[in-house]
């Protein structure tokens, strides 16, 4: 109960600083996503957009391996595809111990629904939308995730002159126009004046390696697309994630 009760008061504390004074509607909600959830602000399991809290794609992974979740089954819905016009849609399915039945999630995503930044991504971020949906119902985390919502309006003007920028690639290559992966990162750590060495540690954190290099192009792609996502929707919720790894990096120097 105590350790709980400090968990509250340091996801207040952190919340309160990047977001302003909360309402007491949102400190209850916080209180049982602290208590009954484990949700952290500092790791960036929960953020909190136009007045609600969303949770994120990391903190329902890190939620689904502190209550064992036994496995994801995700595949392509290919009749509400439309390759044509990027339009991706997955169902996936979690498994919980003990229960012979999983919990299904469906997703998708095409251009009119994801941020400029992640255009040519759509798969990948339809893919994150289903298992996002199928996690919330395995664990009952009633709030909608961050991934799942499309994109922002009030966008700010270096959000809309990304929609100048060509597509990223949708088919794995990582190149599309002469633009890799690398360079995508690249240019949203320049954009959003991010700390190039805290994203490489979030980075190898999300992709569950000890190295980066460890990671696959996938992995790496996905981790792209999340940062844009988040980037875009909360750059002060992204901020506090990163400045959560500012031991490791004076560990490092």
């Amino acid at each position: 109960m105590k350790r709980t009760s400090q968990a509250f008061r340091l996801n207040k504390r952190l919340a309160e600083h990047i977001w302003g004074r909360l309402s007491r509607p949102l400190l209850a909600s916080l209180q049982g996503l602290t208590s009954t959830d484990g949700l952290s602000v500092g790791r960036g399991d929960i953020i909190c957009l136009d007045g609600r809290w969303y949770v994120t794609h990391s903190g329902l992974l890190r939620l689904s391996s502190r209550r064992g979740c036994s496995g994801i089954h995700v595949e392509i819905v290919p009749n509400f595809c439309d390759l044509s016009n990027g339009r991706w849609t997955f169902k996936a399915t979690v498994f919980r111990p003990g229960k012979s039945e999983g919990f299904v999630g469906f997703g998708d995503a095409d251009p009119s629904n994801v941020s400029p930044l992640v255009h040519g991504a759509e798969m990948r971020v339809a893919e994150t939308r289903a298992v996002n949906r199928a996690l919330r119902k395995a664990y009952g985390i009633g709030i909608c995730s961050a991934e799942e919502i499309g994109s922002f309006s009030g966008q700010s003007d270096s959000t809309r002159d990304s929609r100048k920028l060509p597509p990223q690639p949708a088919n794995g290559n990582g190149n599309y126009g002469g633009r890799t992966v690398r360079d995508r990162l690249c240019q949203l750590i320049r954009q959003h004046q991010l700390d190039a060495t805290l994203v490489k540690s979030y980075a190898t954190d999300f992709c569950g390696v000890k190295s980066l290099r460890e990671a696959t192009r996938e992995q790496v792609e996905n981790f792209v697309a999340h940062l844009a996502e988040w980037a875009q929707s909360d750059r002060n919720a992204l901020l506090c994630q990163l400045n959560s790894y500012l031991g490791q990096k004076e560990g490092a120097a």
